[in-house]
């Protein structure tokens, strides 16, 4: 009966139950049982998968929803690896992403530096304001690129965004639609907040960063930030947070998202 860490994390308004059933119907048809274990000291969801079929299980688990690391042994220079942020607002120097090893504790580490030349254009701009403009809070998704090779007694490895990251945040910029990203709701939760508060009709559609992470895409007009208040009414345990080009290009100029 192997259990295995999943690339989500236990906060906001879900629930053990709600998981289990999630993963559960993810593997529906397979003779394999998923039950739900707990979390890791840093809040990464935990499964036993048992059954005939716990081999088709797993690998089905880690194209759909993403297994972390057993250990450092599978992350070296150059990987690439999906974590979510963490400890956002502690550093003016550098951004914290836990990569989810299961056998430690373990982040890449991206610094000013790197999130400057990258979102920027190599601009000199406060991280908190990078972190701001960019919606770089604790447990956004992100995907980062290895640039260093991995210690074993280390417990952070340096690291830049990766090319898929990068070609997101270009897409959002480019699009210049404001986006709301909400963090700590399942997507059931967010789609009733939007029929109660009636704005479903100022959105182009809802999009999934995670099971507990999405953003908004607002239609022409809408500003993100106007829903915040709108919506958190009836998202009381979830973050919202604004993500807006415009402001993004006054910040660092339009030359950092030219094609």
């Amino acid at each position: 009966m192997p259990t295995v860490t999943v690339l989500e994390k236990l906060y906001g308004s879900g629930s053990a139950k709600s998981f289990e059933k999630l993963y559960s119907r993810l593997v529906s048809g397979l003779d394999v049982q998923v039950r739900f274990v707990g979390t890791t000291e840093r809040g990464w969801i935990t499964l036993d998968v048992s059954g005939a079929d716990e081999t088709v299980a797993l690998s089905l688990l880690e194209r759909e929803a993403g297994l972390a690391p057993v250990s450092l042994d599978g992350l070296q220079k150059f990987s690439v690896a999906q974590g979510k942020v963490v400890s956002s607002n502690t550093s003016n120097d550098k951004l914290f992403v836990d990569l989810g090893v299961a056998s430690q504790p373990f982040d890449a580490v991206v610094s000013k530096r790197r999130l400057c030349a990258q979102l920027a254009d190599g601009k000199e701009i406060e991280l908190q304001q990078l972190v701001k403009l960019f919606c770089l809070y604790d447990n956004v998704p992100l995907e980062v690129k290895l640039t260093k090779d991995v210690k074993a007694k280390r417990d952070t490895v340096e690291a830049c965004l990766s090319e898929a990251q990068l070609s997101l945040f270009r897409i959002w910029v480019g699009s210049r639609f404001d986006r709301l990203i909400i963090l700590g709701s399942v997507f059931s939760d967010v789609e009733q907040a939007m029929n109660l508060s009636r704005h479903s009709r100022d959105i182009i559609k809802t999009e999934p960063l995670g099971l507990l992470e999405h953003v908004v895409l607002c239609k022409l007009g809408t500003d993100a930030v106007g829903l915040i208040p709108k919506l958190g009414r009836y998202l009381k345990s979830a973050v919202l947070v604004p993500f807006s080009p415009k402001k993004i290009l006054e910040a660092v100029g339009s030359q950092a998202f030219a094609y």
